[in-house]
């Protein structure tokens, strides 16, 4: 059973023991509130941060302490391009977690992210905000369609999945399994999408760099691209080696 199998289980014990000191007048009634609002807590936290492994088993981290992986989501995009040259200059490999529909408009940067040697990897085909209220079967179409237009471009079958925004829960834990694709987290994040200075998200992301980390960045963000030069040598001189996700977790990139 998975964690929130558990907590379940628990609740539902903890509540009827509860239920019952109230009833026998031994605890007031406020209990009742406050014990509902802690589990309804604990249930959002499962769902929000993927290293719980709340819901469903990901991989996260890896455990060699020289070793970090660079990944980028939400591509192929505006900023793709520029990144892949950059990490060609610097002799990079790195994991491009592509949407779909992006897929769909620039197929030849998905290729040339493939015959540069980076990992192409899953992240849904609308990448849209319903996609965590949607049952495991339409999860689980979207997640095939995406599969197709990567194997139609690469010849290779994915075996990486980024759940979109790092939101799990059972549905998507159904989905994933049905797919026999991996589901692959981050350690570090770096919130590129939401920074406003480059100097600050560059030393924010080397400040916290441990060995074994999975970094996450997006291809969209011109700010990354900005300093993706800086923070693979800075990150060089710290005495980390950038490797490819799948080396970094030894889990296989393609089915």
């Amino acid at each position: 059973m998975r964690p929130f199998q558990y907590i379940a289980i628990l609740f539902v014990v903890l509540l009827g023991i509860i239920t019952y000191l109230y009833f026998r007048g031994i605890i007031g009634f406020v209990w009742l509130p406050v014990f509902c609002v802690l589990y309804v807590t604990l249930l959002y936290f499962g769902v929000t941060q993927i290293q719980w492994n709340f819901y469903i088993s990901s991989y996260n981290k890896g455990n060699n302490k020289h070793f970090i992986a660079l990944t980028f989501d939400d591509g192929p995009n505006t900023e793709t391009s520029a990144i892949l040259d950059v990490l060609r200059q610097e002799q990079v490999k790195a994991a491009f977690f592509c949407i779909g529909k992006h897929i769909e408009q620039d197929q030849a940067l998905v290729l040339r992210m493939y015959d540069e040697g980076h990992v192409v990897g899953n992240h849904s085909y609308y990448h849209s905000s319903g996609f965590d209220w949607m049952s495991s079967k339409r999860m689980l179409a979207e997640i095939e369609k995406c599969n197709s237009l990567i194997r139609k471009i690469t010849g290779r079958q994915p075996h990486m999945f980024r759940p979109p925004y790092g939101i799990t829960n059972p549905n998507l834990s159904r989905a994933v399994k049905r797919s026999g694709m991996a589901s692959i987290g981050w350690s570090l994040r770096s919130f590129d999408t939401v920074a406003r200075d480059g100097e600050q998200l560059k030393n924010r992301i080397i400040n916290k760099l441990s060995g074994g980390d999975i970094i996450l960045l997006h291809d969209s963000v011109p700010l990354t691209r900005e300093i993706l030069t800086d923070l693979i040598r800075q990150a060089r001189k710290k005495g980390f080696t950038f490797v490819r996700i799948d080396q970094l977790l030894d889990v296989p990139a393609y089915a």
